[in-house]
C-alpha cells in the first residue's frame, strides 16, 4: 500500500490528482488545502510521498518544505507547482525535495515522477531542468535563502511585518533584520525595491 499526501489549496487541482491516481494499485491519496494541516497529519501518521503545492494560504510551500524536511528527513518530496521558473525548482531541491513538476506537464510526466520519486530517485520536468541553474533570475536569486523567498513572497503579497512574522511564527525583529539582509543581498535599500523585484521574477 502506498500513501500519499496532496498538499493543494484548489479543489479542482486536487480532484484531478485524485483522477489520475485512481487507477494506481494500492494507493490512499489524503488530500489538505493548508500548511497547517499538512504539519498535522503528518503528526497523525506516516505517508510514503507528499506532494507539495508552493503557492499555499498561509504558510507558503518552501517554508513548509523547509520544516517538513526538519521534522520528517526521510520523507520523499515532489513540488507540484504553477511556477515554471527554474529557480523555484532550484529552491525547492535544496530544501530537500526529490521531484519537481510545474502544472504545464502533461500528466504523464506528473505520474513518472510520482514512480520515480516514490522509487527513491529524483524528477525534474524535463523543460525546467534544461534552464535550471542557466537562467538570469537564478543567478540574481542565488543569494537568497528558502526563508527570504518566503518572507519576499508573503510582502509581494502584501503582507505587513508583524503578519510575516505571525505566518513564520517568527518574532518581528527577525523579519526585519532579514528583510535588511535581503536588501543587501539584492543591492537596493527600498522595501517598495523589494515587493517591485519579487512581483517582477514571479515571487507570489
Amino acid at each position: 500500500m502506498t500513501d500519499i499526501l496532496l498538499v493543494e489549496d484548489h479543489a479542482i487541482v486536487r480532484s484531478g490528482i485524485r483522477r489520475l491516481l485512481a487507477d494506481r494499485p494500492e494507493t490512499t491519496l489524503m488530500e489538505v488545502a493548508t500548511g497547517d494541516a499538512a504539519l498535522a497529519r503528518l503528526r497523525a501518521g506516516a505517508f510514503d510521498l507528499l506532494i507539495l503545492d508552493l503557492n499555499l494560504p498561509g504558510l507558503g510551500g518552501l517554508e513548509l518544505l523547509r520544516r517538513i524536511m526538519a521534522a520528517y528527513p526521510a520523507l520523499k518530496v515532489l513540488v507540484f507547482s504553477q511556477h515554471t521558473e527554474a529557480v523555484y525548482a532550484s529552491r525547492a531541491m535544496e530544501a530537500g525535495a526529490r521531484g519537481y513538476i510545474s502544472k504545464n506537464a502533461a500528466p504523464e510526466e506528473l505520474l513518472e515522477a510520482i514512480e520515480s520519486v516514490l522509487a527513491g530517485g529524483t524528477a525534474i520536468e524535463r523543460d525546467i531542468a534544461q534552464e535550471r541553474g542557466s537562467r538570469e533570475e537564478d543567478a540574481y536569486l542565488r543569494p537568497l535563502t528558502q526563508r527570504d523567498m518566503e518572507i519576499l513572497r508573503l510582502l509581494a503579497d502584501g503582507k505587513s511585518l508583524s503578519q510575516i512574522a505571525e505566518a513564520l511564527g517568527v518574532a518581528y525583529k527577525t523579519v526585519a533584520n532579514t528583510l535588511s539582509r535581503i536588501k543587501d543581498k539584492l543591492g537596493v535599500s527600498q522595501t517598495a525595491d523589494l515587493i517591485r523585484i519579487a512581483i517582477g521574477q514571479g515571487i507570489t
